[in-house]
């Protein structure tokens, strides 16, 4: 079914939140469903085609992160005719919620998820957490989670001080610790930052034989949002769909951080930090020679400057 798709396509960036909720509830009921889960969650649904990509998504990341304030499954949607569940929320809120249970518990019964060929679960952050913890509704899904939170039970992760609001929250009820749910996943793939140690020691806790876990150094505390910009996450789940996505896959389309000036000043900032100037060198060249880029121009003399003093000795030129 894709009739009325170019209604995807309305910018509602413009919207105040209350006409932005309406609008969105009246193109989502068009072509599908638009459903409140209480005051700070809510679900949306599009049917189109086999392929079912479930998203969780903060209406303030959405705001963020889209020019159009649209879901992120959208994009997918239009471009590849997938068919779209997302699950909304005000805030961080790691949808601990009775409500967003009983959506759950009565997808289950209905079988909805047995409607389609392929399921993909997807989110980053509070909702990666949440998008391993759901994907044990649809056995032999696909997760897709960028910096996830394994659970933020203090009696778990008291080391994370960055939720500590959170801590009254139970995450030791349904659909509560992370890595257990995804034992009913096909395959589950987990992105972090190994340079952001508590996401990396949040990573190390899914180790399971479904989970693969991809380091991508220097992309900071908002993966999501480089990985956008390099406009590579599209593709990600797109292969993750076709069983297609392996470390040489994901090592190629990763080489795209190579021409993402926030990855480039991240990798120079950690090399500054490390005082390892030969390295900085090596950057600003390789940089330089793809690129016009003013400040790596300074940068290589000023390390030049620094050698020519008897600081180090320069890499020889190729």
């Amino acid at each position: 079914m894709q009739e009325n798709l170019e209604i995807l396509g309305e910018d509602l960036s413009g919207l105040k939140p209350a006409q932005w909720e309406k609008r969105l509830a009246a193109i989502t009921e068009e072509l599908g469903m638009f459903q409140p889960l209480g005051p700070k969650h809510c679900a949306t649904f599009l049917d189109q085609g086999n392929t079912l990509l479930v998203t969780f998504e903060t209406v303030q990341g959405i705001h963020n992160l889209s020019k159009l304030a649209q879901p992120l499954g959208f994009d997918m949607v239009k471009s590849e005719g997938w068919s779209h569940l997302g699950l909304l929320s005000s805030g961080d809120t790691w949808f601990r919620n009775e409500r967003v249970y009983g959506f759950f518990d009565q997808l289950i019964d209905d079988g909805f998820f047995d409607e389609f060929d392929n399921v993909i679960f997807y989110g980053a952050g509070p909702c990666g957490y949440a998008a391993s913890a759901f994907s044990v509704a649809a056995p032999g899904a696909t997760v897709v989670a960028i910096q996830p939170q394994a659970t933020l039970d203090p009696r778990m992760t008291e080391w994370d001080e960055r939720f500590v609001e959170m801590r009254r929250v139970s995450f030791t009820d349904r659909y509560g610790y992370a890595p257990d749910m995804l034992d009913a996943a096909k395959q589950a793939y987990i992105f972090y930052d190994p340079y952001e140690r508590l996401d990396a020691m949040h990573a190390a806790l899914f180790s399971r034989k479904n989970v693969s876990r991809f380091r991508v150094p220097n992309l900071g505390a908002a993966v999501q949002t480089r990985m956008l910009e390099m406009k590579i996450l599209n593709t990600i789940l797109k292969k993750a769909a076709d069983d297609a996505f392996t470390e040489l896959a994901f090592a190629r389309l990763f080489r795209a951080r190579r021409d993402d000036a926030s990855y480039l000043r991240a990798l120079m900032a950690r090399l500054d930090h490390q005082d390892r100037p030969y390295l900085q060198v090596l950057v600003c060249r390789n940089v330089l020679s793809r690129v016009r880029a003013p400040r790596f121009r300074r940068r290589l003399q000023s390390l030049e400057q620094r050698a020519a003093d008897g600081e180090f000795e320069l890499p020889s030129s190729l």
